[in-house]
């Protein structure tokens, strides 16, 4: 059975054996060269002994250390191959340490991420599966009813066939808004960027949104500048962004309240565009989570108000494929104001 000793006996060994020859060698040189002149001799032995002492152990210590922090780290797998620097390591320990601690760290902040993706996965797969669960569901239990019999009536078939017709809009809805959302993640959807007056575009979302707020006894304002004010976006997608907030605005809006859209300068080639709303507003702790997709501030509430749930994150993706920005400032209580930038037509 062979004896195991401890790897710093190795190194130790190997130290003093390299120390050993050299210093034996030396002293055979003296003796032959240097005998007669004793004092001087001896000065220049210790001299070249401490030298050579001092980087044999140095050159020692930092390859012993290196080998060991390195097979700690391929056995663990830590960190990844490009970590490691080809250089030796410093035998300074307080460098070490802070080394390995900076490792630690970065480690530890990758494994929070995944943790946090692995909690958003499953967290947006259960909304997903309950976001589509619901009109499947409804579709079903119609068409089941026609089957068993219900189609005889014309009036029940002609209700539960609208009904069933309904779920399906819905079922169609969602997907086509994951589907866009993931185009723009991807680059798949491409922007036809022209100019246009953000006035008209405000004029257009306020007339196709009048009769909705209405029904709520909501009112639309504008507050532009008279003077046409020309940009350069995605007409089509900046339609759908102001439509998403001023419905999401009404939504949650208060009876006889107002959504506010405003257009202001804030610079020679920027404009800012808000939505604005008296409505109930969002708790602080809910703001940074408001553009992610099927996230709903009022899991209830906002379900019975309809839509697909992926209206603000739409809102956010369209607005960043256009390389500009997207805030929301928010009082619960009191109100929410989405707002977004755009970049002025520029005559060429």
């Amino acid at each position: 059975m062979s004896i195991k000793y401890k790897r710093s006996y190795k190194f130790a060994f190997f130290t003093s054996t390299y120390i050993t020859l050299f210093l034996s060698a030396l002293i055979l040189v003296y003796q032959y060269y240097f005998f007669e002149v004793l004092w001087l001799s001896i000065l220049i032995f210790a001299l070249l002994c401490y030298i050579f002492s001092f980087f044999i152990i140095q050159l020692r210590i930092e390859y012993f250390i290196y080998k060991r922090v390195k097979s700690v780290y391929d056995s663990v797998a830590l960190l990844d191959a490009e970590s490691l620097s080809s250089q030796r390591l410093t035998s300074d320990m307080k460098t070490l340490t802070a080394e390995v601690e900076r490792f630690a760290k970065h480690k530890r902040l990758e494994i929070e991420t995944l943790k946090g993706r692995d909690s958003y996965r499953k967290e947006f797969m259960g909304n997903v599966a309950h976001e589509l669960k619901t009109p499947l569901f409804t579709v079903q239990g119609y068409i089941l009813t026609l089957l068993d019999g219900a189609s005889n009536d014309e009036k029940v078939r002609d209700k539960y066939l609208a009904r069933a017709s309904k779920g399906v809009d819905r079922l169609i809805y969602i997907v086509k808004d994951l589907d866009m959302i993931t185009k723009l993640e991807t680059g798949d959807l491409n922007l036809f960027q022209e100019k246009f007056d953000i006035n008209e575009l405000l004029d257009g979302v306020h007339d196709l949104l009048e009769m909705k707020a209405a029904k709520k006894e909501i009112s639309i304002s504008i507050h532009s500048y008279a003077k046409p004010i020309f940009v350069k976006a995605d007409k089509e997608r900046m339609q759908q962004v102001l439509a998403n907030l001023v419905v999401n605005s009404i939504k949650y809006g208060k009876k006889g309240g107002i959504v506010k859209m405003v257009v202001e300068d804030i610079s020679s080639h920027k404009i800012k565009v808000s939505v604005s709303d008296n409505g109930e507003g969002v708790k602080a702790q809910n703001i940074p989570r408001l553009f992610e997709r099927f996230y709903r501030v009022d899991k209830s509430g906002s379900r019975k108000e309809g839509g697909s749930g992926l209206g603000l994150s739409i809102v956010k993706h369209i607005v960043e494929a256009h390389q500009e920005k997207v805030k929301v400032d928010s009082e619960y209580g009191v109100g929410s104001e989405f707002s977004f930038t755009l970049t002025k037509y520029q005559e060429e």
